[in-house]
């Protein structure tokens, strides 16, 4: 078996190892549903990517979690709608 006539030293091997770490994972917020999500994905919970409907993720849910996801995204956009402010458009359809 071949062994190396000179070790590496510390250095040379710290060197080498400086670039071999896990690098931090920046996870996004998605519009629709307020989850995190990595960027430039689908969203895995409402199926939405840049305002389109991409996936269809109700259709896999059973009749219970359905449900409860419908449930919970009428919540989330209830709290959309308080947080923005009324527009000129809607502001004068409002009376």
């Amino acid at each position: 078996m071949a062994v190396p006539k000179q070790g590496h030293t510390r250095a040379k091997v710290g060197k080498s190892r400086m670039h071999k770490y896990i690098k931090k994972v920046y996870l996004s917020v998605c519009p629709k549903c307020k989850k995190p999500i990595l960027s430039h994905t689908v969203c895995l919970n409402c199926g939405f990517y840049k305002g389109n409907e991409v996936l269809n993720v109700m259709a896999k849910l059973t009749k219970k979690d359905k449900k409860a996801r419908e449930k919970e995204i009428q919540q989330v956009e209830k709290e959309q709608k308080k947080d923005n402010p009324l527009t000129m458009e809607e502001m004068s359809q409002k009376k």
